[in-house]
């Protein structure tokens, strides 16, 4: 295909509707795009992105160019691009490579083409990026300053390869930022799982009995989504914490392989793989709807399940079903991706609007300390999320009370 590896460019105008809708519930990132217009922090930087390209994403493409930025953009999930999209990004100027679609191989070599830009910054979201950098195009890092991820899954990748001493550059875990998890995984990830198995089985909740797979940020949410449509609510864990957690929230706690016989949905959030394997699948019931929202689609046994299944079919569009040695069938939304993203239009522009706000200050801080930082995983600073605290409440219209100096004096005194 040509350098610009898009399906459609006739496309470009459906696109732009998206953004521009997106745009106008984005408060944050409205201010932010000014500012930069105005101050030019990005000129000449280099900026390779790889996030879910869909119109939230586009915007925030589109606010680091108002700052000068040179963007090569691609996707993080080979069936979250959306086309029309991709084609909008195009027509701005912009070297756009990712497709719906993409096979693994397209979509590695999109990953790579993103990076012979020669980034000094990236914006990953689930480590494919970094992992290109440090494993096949070393030398593709000689001008990287640093770069910044989006999500739980590839802050466990960054920190192991700190761990073992292998991380090549400073990545700011955006991910963990308050401004980001505490909103973006609870809120974001709760409704727009439940948007898009809603949609997509156009079946009823109220009733049902709904599996989550872990209990971090993002299953809470969940879980929390699921109740209030009225389903009756089971979480597994690994961790006593969160397990106790999930009990004091009102929920039943067990294993997955208990747990398994009772599902009617299950969804898993964890980063981790195999958390639901093709033994649990065999202790389903007839007709069970399993859905995935973590990351990578591995967290769901789906080679396993492809390679002893019986026989499989699309039983609705995005969903396949599958016959198990038992005579039963279950019914595997996306392939077992990202459901919220794979399968509908990922979080609401209200919630990207502060995570991306959080990637763009990142990616700011990056540019203006990158001759200080080490080669590790930094933490955003309070700074950050404090300041898109107080412009998110001021779009609300929301003022909060503040501390008086006689306040702070003795919040931060020991003698009392």
């Amino acid at each position: 295909m040509k350098p610009n590896e898009i399906r459609d460019i006739t496309l470009a105008p459906s696109g732009r509707q998206k953004i521009d809708w997106v745009r106008a519930n984005m408060p944050l990132l409205n201010g932010l795009e000014e500012d930069f217009r105005k101050s030019r922090p990005f000129e000449g930087v280099k900026i390779s992105l790889s996030v879910h390209l869909e119109a939230k994403t586009a915007y925030l493409c589109e606010v680091l160019a108002a700052g000068g930025a040179d963007m090569s953009v691609t996707g993080s999930n080979v069936l979250s691009t959306q086309d029309d999209v991709a084609a909008a990004l195009a027509v701005t100027g912009m070297k756009v490579y990712a497709y719906h679609g993409a096979t693994a191989e397209e979509y590695e070599r999109h990953i790579e083409m993103t990076l012979e830009h020669g980034p000094n910054i990236i914006i990953d979201d689930g480590g494919d990026l970094v992992n290109m950098l440090h494993t096949k195009r070393p030398d593709l890092m000689k001008d990287l300053w640093g770069g910044c991820e989006e999500t739980t899954t590839g802050i466990i990748r960054l920190k192991a390869m700190e761990k073992d001493g292998v991380l090549k550059c400073p990545m700011v875990a955006v991910n963990d930022a308050k401004c980001k998890h505490l909103f973006d995984n609870r809120y974001g990830t709760g409704q727009s799982v439940w948007d898009s198995l809603l949609r997509n089985t156009n079946l009823i909740i109220a009733g049902k009995t709904v599996v989550v797979a872990g209990y971090g940020w993002c299953s809470k949410g969940i879980a929390m989504r699921a109740k209030a449509l009225g389903a009756k609510v089971i979480v597994t864990e690994i961790d006593p914490i969160p397990a106790m957690e999930a009990v004091m929230d009102g929920f039943e706690v067990m294993k997955m392989h208990e747990a398994a016989k009772r599902g009617d949905f299950f969804v898993s959030a964890t980063g981790c793989n195999k958390v639901i394997t093709y033994e649990d699948m065999l202790e389903m019931k007839n007709g069970a709807i399993l859905a995935n929202a973590g990351h990578f689609n591995v967290e769901i046994d789906v080679a396993e399940l492809e390679k002893k299944c019986l026989e499989k079919k699309e039983t609705r569009k995005n969903i396949m079903g599958y016959r198990l040695e038992n005579g039963r069938w279950i019914h595997l939304i996306a392939e077992g991706r990202l459901v919220n993203i794979a399968a509908a239009d990922g979080h609401p522009a209200e919630i990207m609007d502060m995570s991306f706000a959080v990637q763009a200050l990142s990616a700011l801080y990056i540019l203006e300390n990158h001759e200080k930082l080490e080669n590790r995983v930094i933490d955003v600073s309070d700074e950050i999320d404090l300041l898109i605290g107080r412009r998110k409440l001021a779009a609300w219209g929301i003022e909060i009370d503040t501390l008086s100096e006689e306040q702070k004096r003795y919040l931060n005194s020991w003698d009392l």
